[in-house]
């Protein structure tokens, strides 16, 4: 039997995994890895204003942010927000807000022609995360009033 559970609530993950946990040696089970909108808001809530401010601007993007404008955007400096982002994944695992596996939602994008030299060229986020991110922005927004000042 393969079942297929969408859009469940937190307490409803957490009741369904005590119960596999009583019958674990009698099934397999797979947790998706992937983003949706309540994993990508707690990511969000859980990063420190540059990291959050870093995201927007990603996903304001498209999915796809220079590291130029990123560095004009934060003083020349990303190494802050891009910890913070990196960070963020880890203690969602280790909340067990997301599983063991589940991706960046932001990768750094280096230069091909020089693969030795590891200074990013960009930001990127998939084309299927960029919605759920955007919803989870404007959950986060409309909950909070918050302002990112972020120049779009």
């Amino acid at each position: 039997m393969k079942i297929t559970i969408e859009g469940s609530s937190p307490e409803f993950e957490r009741k369904l995994l005590a119960l596999y946990a009583d019958h674990r040696h009698e099934l397999t089970l797979s947790v998706g890895t992937e983003w949706d909108v309540e994993r990508a808001e707690q990511y969000l809530k859980s990063l420190p204003a540059s990291g959050l401010r870093f995201a927007k601007l990603v996903v304001d993007g498209d999915g796809n942010k220079s590291a130029e404008e990123l560095r004009e955007e934060f003083h020349g400096e990303l190494r802050g927000p891009t910890i913070a982002l990196s960070r963020a994944v880890k203690r969602g695992v280790r909340m067990d807000w997301w599983p063991e596996g589940t991706a960046a939602p932001i990768s750094p994008m280096y230069d091909p022609d020089h693969p030795s030299w590891l200074k990013a060229i960009a930001y990127t986020m998939t084309s299927e995360n960029v919605p759920v991110f955007r919803e989870a922005f404007d959950r986060l927004m409309g909950r909070t009033g918050l302002d990112l000042g972020v120049r779009t």
